[in-house]
């Protein structure tokens, strides 16, 4: 649910699941919702190590994160994952969605997504 923290929590729960009480590093890229001093302390507890986009002021992201050079690819990589949500908003009508309910918006958004896939298949093809 939408409250400000949800999706933060969400991926806490996510990593977990993912590789409970691993020692292993991972990381973790996302955009600037997720630059916030609580999450990054979280993230570095469970050994994940955060390529949160920083925000611009007062980020929770410091310097020994930036200067790495995989930051840098995984800031590259990150708008390559954001890419098809933005045509979900602008093309697909995600912006501001006309139902109401989780089962409803869920079916919207999974049509949309598949359309987003469907329109990007020819280009994928051509590769």
């Amino acid at each position: 649910h939408a409250d400000g923290h949800g999706e933060r929590k969400a991926a806490l729960e996510m990593i977990e699941r993912q590789s409970p009480g691993s020692s292993r590093r991972l990381t973790l890229g996302a955009d600037k919702g997720y630059d916030a001093a609580s999450f990054i302390a979280a993230l570095r507890r469970m050994v994940v190590t955060p390529h949160v986009a920083q925000k611009a002021r007062h980020s929770a992201i410091d310097g020994r994160t930036t200067q790495h050079p995989g930051y840098a690819l995984s800031q590259r990589r990150r708008k390559k994952i954001e890419e098809p949500f933005g045509w979900a908003k602008t093309v697909g009508g995600m912006a501001q969605t006309v139902h109401r309910g989780l089962d409803r918006v869920r079916a919207q958004f999974t049509m949309t997504m598949a359309a987003c896939n469907l329109a990007r298949l020819p280009k994928l093809l051509a590769a």
